[in-house]
């Protein structure tokens, strides 16, 4: 099976590809400096040639904040490079895996979302990503579309190495304690991906580790398993403005997983600690 993965150099794309070069896989990976996918005739061309049997479209436009006001920059990543590499995938008859997020939804309420709840993005990230699932819904039969949350991985950069690299020269932190998801660890995520994308399971997904908490939550426990001493301070999303709004809650219900026989990540605790010994110790 050759895999086509988008999104090579960035956390989730690295992963992807070397997970599946270790099962054995043929796994083809690129950046953007290997393919334009927001040019149309690129991306056909390339795809006709290569004629991969899958697509994991992981390459994204995740700036939240910078989305705001780049938006024609994100909507070209998000949703026309999107519509591209699907329209390519139907001509070649590619099975078609889009990776979404938990910012599709609005954040309200306290109960997670499930697979079947209506998108209602509140911030310009959120609503290219809703309208690039909607691309593949339109004009695709094979797909899957997967939301995912709180990455963290060895490639690129993620909460778990900003608090690391902040503890180095503070000992106390104010980390927001009023948005509450789950983190997910890429080497975790993979696994699931590249089970899911060999299977006909089509149809939309929730994956991310088992288990809720608030970003300051995440914090305490990276510093605890790091054996790090410092203080964090729960403070409320109104005490730390941004450009973009958060949802505050993004839990999301993951029952078409377990439904379909896929097998549920572990804890995001467990994930933290293997992470931690994964990363290099120049990060720590």
């Amino acid at each position: 099976m050759k895999i086509l993965v988008t999104g090579y150099t960035g956390q989730l794309g690295y992963d992807v590809v070397h997970h599946g070069l270790k099962l054995g896989l043929n796994m083809v990976g690129i950046g953007s400096k290997d393919l334009d996918i927001t040019n149309q005739h690129e991306v056909f061309d390339y795809l006709k040639k290569m004629n991969p049997d899958a697509i994991i479209h992981c390459a994204a436009y995740t700036a939240v904040d910078k989305a705001e006001d780049d938006r024609n920059a994100c909507w070209n990543v998000n949703v026309e490079a999107t519509k591209n590499l699907a329209q390519a995938a139907k001509d070649i008859n590619a099975k078609f895996m889009y990776i979404s997020t938990d910012y599709v939804f609005n954040g309200e309420g306290e109960s997670p979302f499930k697979e079947t709840d209506k998108p209602n993005p509140i911030g310009y990230y959120g609503l290219t990503k809703y309208e690039g699932e909607q691309v593949v819904q339109q004009l695709l039969v094979n797909w899957f579309i997967i939301r995912i949350s709180w990455v963290f991985g060895i490639n690129g950069s993620n909460f778990v190495k900003t608090m690391l690299s902040l503890a180095e020269s503070r000992n106390e932190l104010n980390v927001v304690n009023d948005q509450i998801g789950s983190p997910t660890y890429t080497l975790d995520l993979v696994r699931l991906l590249i089970d899911m994308i060999q299977t006909d399971k089509y149809g939309i997904y929730h994956a991310s580790n088992e288990g809720f908490c608030s970003w300051a939550e995440f914090a305490k426990e990276i510093f605890r398993q790091a054996n790090i001493d410092v203080k964090v301070n729960s403070i409320s999303t109104e005490e730390y403005p941004t450009r973009a709004v958060r949802p505050k809650n993004s839990r999301m219900a993951k029952q078409k997983l377990i439904d379909n026989g896929f097998i549920p990540l572990p804890p995001w605790q467990d994930a933290v600690g293997r992470y931690l010994k994964e990363l290099p110790q120049e990060v720590k």
